[in-house]
C-alpha cells in the first residue's frame, strides 16, 4: 500500500467517527431517564441540589451546545468526566481496557487455532465423515448465541464439576500488582506461577466462550475457500511437477485461501472487542464491554460515547490491517 493510499484511509476515519458521533449522542440524548434521578436514586434531594447537580455534569446546557463541547475535547482526547465515578472518562476506560484486550487476543487465539486448521482438513477431506462432522459443528457454533454458551459453561465446568471458576480475573489469594494490565503477563512479572495458572483458569470460560463463535466462522470461509483454490489450474500444474502434497496445500493453496479468512477474521477480531458485553457480564468479566453495559443503565452518557468511538476506531484499524494483509498474501493486489 502506497504512502498516499494510506493516508486516504485514514481520512476515511473522520467522517466515519463524525457520524458514529451524532448517532450515539442522538441515541443517548433520546433515551428515557435522567442520568440525574439515576445517581440520586430515591434520595430526599431537594430541587436546588438536582439543579446543582446537572449544572455540574453540564445537562443545562441545550444538546447541540453538549454536542459541539464533546466533539471539541474528543479531537483532543478529552472525553470529559464519568458522571458516575467522577474521574475523567479516558482513566476509567484505561483501567478496564487491558482485561478487555487480554480477553479478545486469547479468545482470538483459540479461534485461529481451532478454525483454520479445522477448515483446511475438511476441504482437503471434502464430504468425508470428518467433512461432515466439521460442517455440522461450524453450524452449530455460528448459530449459538454467545451468552446461552456461557451459561451452560458454568453450569457444568463451574457449578457441577467445580473445576473452573464463575467470575473474576483472579482469586484474591492470587491477586498481585498490575503492571501491564494483562494478568496473565503480570503473574509471570511477578514470579507468582500460582497465580498465573489461576489467572489462567479464570479466563478459559470466558475466552472460549468468545472465540467459539469466531471458530466456527473462520472454519467455514477456509474450507469454502480451500475447496476453490484446490481446483484451480496453478494447483493441478503444482502436482503435475511433483512436489508433495503438504508443500502444495502449505505454500500455494493455503496462501491464496488466506485471502477471505483475512477479512473475516479482521472483522472478527472487532466484533470481539467491541462485542464482547453480554459474554463480559455474565462471567463477571471486569473489562471495557462491562463497564459500557453499566454506563448504558446508568445514563453515564461520557462513558459510551468514548467507548463507542474506540470501538469504531478499532474496526476501521483492523479493516486496514486486512487490505495491507491482502498486498502480503498476493502482491497484485493493489489498494
Amino acid at each position: 500500500m502506497s504512502p498516499l493510499a494510506l493516508v486516504e484511509r485514514l481520512l476515511q476515519l473522520v467522517p466515519v467517527l463524525l457520524g458514529i458521533s451524532v448517532i450515539v449522542f442522538a441515541m443517548m440524548t433520546l433515551t428515557p431517564g435522567d442520568p440525574v434521578d439515576v445517581m440520586l436514586g430515591d434520595s430526599l434531594a431537594t430541587p436546588e441540589q438536582r439543579a446543582t447537580l446537572r449544572r455540574e455534569m453540564g445537562l443545562d446546557r441545550p444538546v447541540h451546545e453538549r454536542f459541539v463541547r464533546f466533539l471539541g475535547k474528543a479531537v483532543t482526547g478529552e472525553f470529559g468526566t464519568s458522571f458516575h465515578h467522577r474521574r475523567p472518562v479516558a482513566e476509567v476506560i484505561a483501567e478496564r481496557l487491558p482485561a478487555t484486550i487480554e480477553l479478545t487476543l486469547v479468545a482470538m487465539v483459540i479461534a485461529l487455532a481451532v478454525g483454520i486448521p479445522l477448515g483446511i482438513v475438511a476441504a482437503v477431506r471434502r464430504d468425508s465423515w470428518f467433512d461432515r462432522l466439521a460442517t455440522f459443528a461450524s453450524l452449530l457454533g455460528v448459530s449459538m448465541p454467545g451468552f446461552w454458551f456461557g451459561i451452560l459453561a458454568i453450569l457444568l465446568f463451574a457449578v457441577t464439576l467445580g473445576l473452573l471458576p464463575v467470575s473474576g480475573r483472579m482469586g484474591y489469594e492470587s491477586e498481585v500488582r498490575l503492571v501491564t494490565g494483562f494478568a496473565l503477563i503480570d503473574t509471570l512479572i511477578a514470579g507468582r506461577p500460582a497465580s498465573f495458572l489461576d489467572a489462567l483458569r479464570h479466563l478459559l470460560m470466558p475466552a472460549v466462550t468468545l472465540g467459539l463463535a469466531m471458530a466456527a466462522l473462520l472454519a467455514r470461509v477456509t474450507r469454502t475457500a480451500m475447496i476453490d483454490v484446490l481446483h484451480q489450474d496453478y494447483i493441478t500444474f503444482a502436482e503435475a511437477k511433483g512436489l508433495s502434497r503438504a508443500r502444495v496445500l502449505l505454500r500455494h493453496a493455503l496462501k491464496n485461501a488466506l485471502v477471505p479468512t483475512v477479512t473475516v477474521a479482521a472483522i472478527e477480531t472487532g466484533t470481539l472487542l467491541g462485542g464482547n458485553m453480554i459474554v463480559e457480564t455474565v462471567f463477571g468479566w471486569p473489562g471495557l464491554g462491562r463497564l459500557v453495559v453499566e454506563a448504558i443503565f446508568a445514563r453515564n452518557y461520557p462513558i459510551v460515547q468514548a467507548a463507542v468511538l474506540l470501538y469504531a476506531v478499532t474496526y476501521v484499524l483492523l479493516n486496514l490491517a486486512a487490505d495491507i494483509l491482502y498486498t502480503i498474501l498476493n502482491p497484485r493486489v493493489r489498494l
